[in-house]
Order: C-alpha cells, then structure tokens, then sequence
C-alpha cells in the first residue's frame, strides 16, 4: 500500500496542498482522454489498498474511487475525440489535464505528474516515472480517472455494440480493430489514429 512518502518531501519544504495528476485513455482508437487532480494534505487520512490502477480489480478501483472522491479533494478534466485529432494526443491530455486542475475546489502548491514533463501543462509541475506506482496522490488520480473513462466507455458500449467498448475501453484489441473494418467509423472514433485513418481511406 503506499503512503505519503513523496508527498512529505514537498510537505517539507512548505507545501500544503499536493496534486498528483494522471491520465487514462491515450492509447485508444475511441473515446476521450480522461485526467484527473486529486489533491492531499500533511493529514490527509491514508485509504487502505490505493496503488497504480493497473494493479487493482474492477471491483476493488470501483470501491476505492467511491472512497477517493467521498474524502479528498478532486476534479475531471476531459479532451474529446474531436480535440485529440484537431490537437493530436499529447497536446489534448495535457488541455484534459488543464481542466482537472482548473476544476479542483482548492489551489494547489506543488502539482505531481505520472510520467515524462508535460510542457502544455502550463503549470509547473514535478513529473515522476511510474508515479502511479510510487505516490499516493497521483495512484488516487489514477484510479479515478481510469473508473471515470471505463464507465464513460460502457455507456458508449451500448450505443455502439459491435465494438465491445465495454470489455476493450476502446484500446486497439483484435476485436476493436476488426470490427472497425466491418461496421465502420463512429463519432467517437479517432480519425487521427492509423487504424482508424486507414479505415476512413480505404
């Protein structure tokens, strides 16, 4: 289970209020990109089981992003599918980022990034390698940014059936791919993307 141990550096150092910031959804042919802020404090009370929501069940994220936004300090933030391809990926999660923290009901003074420096952030920002894995705050955005989408793809599922959305989230799968080229293109695919692209072309 993880603690506040980076987190407690920045608390050192006079900050009160710690975001950790994480993405889902970069990677899929459809749907949007999802970020989440989620923020902690000195005596923020540690949730038993949070860890990079890879790690945990369907069940156990479920449980443990009710317990998350119930108890801290949180925001969503989303780029749509239109966004990504008129911005391309890496520009549109750093907007879907822009708008979970702009969403938060407290400022925060240290913002903590999962992966490589995100310079469209435009806030300053400490980035972690596997933050997910290794601080509390950002395995926190993590899981609820991945239960946001996952449900947010369920929904799609419905709609659009062929592409089994709800067991694939919208990832490249060999069902999702083949579907594609039996049933077509929906809005909610991303044209920028090659299997899609190449789809719409021939």
């Amino acid at each position: 289970m993880l603690d506040l141990a980076v987190e407690r550096e920045h608390f050192s150092r006079g900050s009160r209020h710690v975001a950790g910031v994480d993405e889902v959804g970069r990677g899929p042919l459809a749907g949007p990109v999802v970020a989440c802020a989620v923020v902690v404090g000195p005596d923020t009370p540690l949730l038993d089981g949070i860890n990079d929501s890879k790690q945990l069940t369907h069940r156990r994220r479920e449980a443990l992003a009710a317990a998350i936004c119930a108890s801290l300090p949180y925001a969503v933030g989303a780029a749509s599918t239109r966004e990504i391809d008129s911005l391309n990926i890496r520009r549109a999660t750093a907007l879907a980022m822009r708008r979970a923290l702009a969403r938060l009901p407290l400022s925060a003074d240290t913002v903590l990034v999962d992966g490589l420096p995100v310079p469209e952030l435009e806030t300053p920002h400490e980035a972690i390698v596997d933050g997910d894995a290794s601080c509390y705050a950002i395995a926190c955005a993590s899981i609820v940014a991945k239960t946001v989408r996952d449900r947010l793809m369920t929904r799609l599922a419905a709609r659009h059936p062929a592409y089994g959305w709800d067991r694939n989230a919208g990832y490249a799968t060999a069902e999702h791919r083949e579907a594609i080229k039996h049933a077509g293109v929906t809005p909610h695919h991303r044209r920028s993307f090659t299997p899609v692209l190449q789809r719409e072309l021939f």
